[in-house]
C-alpha cells in the first residue's frame, strides 16, 4: 500500500509547516487528491490513522478534497470533464491528451495551534 508512504510524506511537510509557526497542535489537515492521482482515500485514511501516532497530528482530523479531471481540446479551445473515462470533446468530438487537472496530491491547508 503506496499510500503508508505518500502519508508520510505529507505529515512531514504538515510537521514542517507546524514547526515553522511554532505549533504544537496539528487539528485538521485537508490534502487535495485528484482522480487519475492513483490513491485511494480510504488507504489514505487508513494510513493517516498509523503515520500521526506519537505526532503533534494524533487527534488530527483528515479532509480530502476530490478533484475531478479536467482536459482541455486544443482543436476547439474548449475545457471538459472526461467522461466514462474517455477523453473526448464533447463539444467536437476530437480526443484530448491535454490533461489540465486530476493527477494532484497536494496538501492543501492545515490548521494548527
Amino acid at each position: 500500500m503506496h499510500e503508508v508512504g505518500l502519508m508520510e510524506n505529507a505529515l512531514a511537510i504538515a510537521l514542517d509547516y507546524a514547526a515553522r509557526d511554532q505549533a504544537h497542535r496539528i487539528h485538521k489537515i485537508c490534502l487535495r487528491v485528484g482522480a487519475l492521482s492513483g490513491v485511494e482515500p480510504e488507504a489514505l485514511r487508513f494510513a493517516f490513522d498509523i503515520v500521526t501516532q506519537n505526532t503533534i497530528a494524533e487527534a488530527a482530523q483528515l479532509e480530502i478534497e476530490p478533484c475531478p479531471t479536467r482536459c482541455y481540446c486544443a482543436a476547439c479551445q474548449t475545457e471538459f470533464e472526461p467522461v466514462d473515462g474517455g477523453y473526448e470533446c464533447p463539444t467536437c468530438r476530437i480526443w484530448s491528451a491535454a490533461i489540465l487537472q486530476g493527477k494532484e496530491l497536494e496538501l492543501a491547508s492545515l490548521e494548527v495551534s
